[in-house]
Order: structure tokens, then sequence, then C-alpha cells
């Protein structure tokens, strides 16, 4: 069965490598088109073209599946569409276009956290399970019918970064698995039940802003749920503060106001809400990472430290 792969990030590349080098016969790429990277906006392809140009796998750049995109992915004489994380959605046209039609991996338990960012919102919800689903693409998002879903426990204190790399590894056990029964025509799609659907919404700097009246089991759910992208962060002064890694520190409180910073025995401590937060790795602004004791040992002021204000 030939197959175009469709995707763009890192953890897409990883997929097509994977599927490549097991044997399916991945004929063509689609990938979104180069774009600015870094400070000094370098114009750089995806990873997922890097991977087919070292795969030998000829590659179509487009930001939308077009009548264009579709023309120079026609000679392809592909089957099936395997899309993960390629980033715009498929017109009726274009969904209509491959014989098998196209299938997407989707990395949550479908219909739970339908949407650009399950991984995420996975971890900012505090599930303790999720997992990954591979559908038939339909015109609404994420709405297709299921193929193949498995499930893994969301382990203590993952970030999303972490979490997505198994999730990933899973994907792909998951896509070599089923792509042999879609090319048998074996497989057996199960409509969603729309009225359990839940939503995952794309994550921005905006959403990864901590309010420390918030609990300290909550701003620990966010720090891990926007790392590595866009990372949590608050203001000292009118500097921003990253908070890479944090801790609900258990049973203890602060008699001090949401975002006082104490240092109690070896713990950089953050009164919260309800409760208080460990601060374990940190980003000043215009630094690097480093640990949150290092941090809080360089600090000048350390008794009338309040963070977000």
């Amino acid at each position: 069965m030939r197959v175009i792969f469709a995707g763009t990030p890192l953890n897409a590349a990883a997929t097509l490598i994977a599927l490549k080098k097991s044997g399916i016969d991945v004929v063509g790429v689609l990938t979104r088109t180069d774009a600015p990277l870094g400070r000094k906006k370098v114009l750089t392809q995806s990873p997922v073209a890097d991977a087919a140009d070292a795969l030998g796998v000829p590659v179509v750049k487009a930001n939308q599946v077009d009548e264009h995109a579709l023309s120079q992915l026609e000679p392809f004489k592909a089957e099936l569409g395997v899309v993960v994380a390629y980033g715009a959605f498929l017109n009726e046209k274009a969904l209509k276009f491959l014989p098998k039609g196209w299938i997407n991996l989707h990395y949550s338990l479908l219909p739970a956290l339908r949407g650009a960012a399950p991984v995420q919102h996975a971890l900012l919800q505090g599930l303790s399970a999720t997992g990954v689903t591979a559908f038939q693409l339909d015109k609404g998002m994420d709405t297709g019918p299921i193929l193949l879903q498995a499930s893994t426990v969301v382990e203590p204190d993952e970030n999303a970064g972490r979490l997505l790399n198994r999730l990933t590894d899973i994907g792909i056990t998951v896509l070599l698995e089923l792509l042999p029964s879609i090319a048998a025509g074996i497989s057996k799609p199960i409509p969603q039940n729309d009225s359990n659907a839940t939503f995952a919404p794309k994550i921005s700097r905006v959403h990864a802003q901590i309010d420390w009246k918030q609990s300290a089991k909550y701003i620990q759910q966010l720090a891990l749920a926007m790392n590595p992208e866009p990372m949590a962060w608050t203001t000292i002064g009118e500097e921003s503060f990253r908070i890479l890694d944090a801790r609900a520190s258990r049973g203890r409180n602060l008699e001090a106001a949401p975002g006082t910073v104490q240092l109690v025995g070896d713990k950089v401590l953050v009164a919260c809400g309800n409760g208080a937060l460990q601060l374990i790795s940190v980003q000043p602004a215009g630094k690097t990472e480093m640990k949150a004791t290092d941090w809080f040992r360089g600090v000048q002021n350390k008794e009338n430290l309040v963070l977000g204000t």
C-alpha cells in the first residue's frame, strides 16, 4: 500500500522515520513550507522535511492542501494518507483525493481532548491517563471514526515534552499495527460518541501566565503542561520569570500573600491561594535555566520578594 505521510514537527519526523524503516511504503511526504526560526529568523525547513530528505523520500511543501498541493501529490499514486501534526485542515476535495482516504494520529483518547493541544491539556487537567487515537479524517475537528486506540498512565511529575515523547512511541506502535489491516481492507472504524467530547484548544503564552491566587496543585500542573513550550511564567517587577519545574509542597502553607517567596530549610517556596509551591528549576530574564536554590541565593532583597507584582 502506497502511503503519503503528512506532518511537520519533530515527533512527526520520528514517526516518519519509524514507519519507513519498518517497511511501510511511504512514497511521498507533505509538510509545511520553510519558516523563520530562532532569533535571527533563519528560514528553516521542518523536521519532517529533514527526515524525508535523509530517507530519500520526495517532499511537497504546502501550508494548505489546495489544488496546487494536490497536483504535486498526484504523481505519487498513493492509496492512503497518514497525518501526524501536519498543522492544517484538509478540505472536502483533499479528503476524497486518496482511494483509502486519510488517517490521523491524535495524542489523546478521543473523543476526549479534541483540538490542537491534547498533551498540554491532559496535564493541565491533571488527568491520570491519556493515550493515542488513530482515526479516519473527516471534515470535522478530530471527529472521524476511531480505528485504533492505545492508553497509558500519566507518570508522576511528567511534563508535556516527556509525555509527548512517550505518546510518539505509542503512536508508532499503533500505526504499525493498523496499517496492515487498512491495506487488507479489514479495519473496523467505530463512530465517536460526540456527547463525551472534550476540547484542547491551542495554547499560547497568555495561557502560561501564573496566577498565584490559584492552588499550588494547579500551578504545578500548569508548569508541567507548559514545558517545553511556551513555559509557565510570572514576573519580578517588570521582567519575565519562567518556572520550568515546580512541585506542590504537601501539607504546607505559608502565612504570606500569594506570590511571596520564602526559603524554608533548603526549599524555595512560593505562597499560593491554597498551599505552597516548591520551585525546582527557573529561568530569570536574559539567563539560562538554573536551580531555584541557586537563583534565590543571588537575589538581593529576599525579605520582600513577591512574584507576579
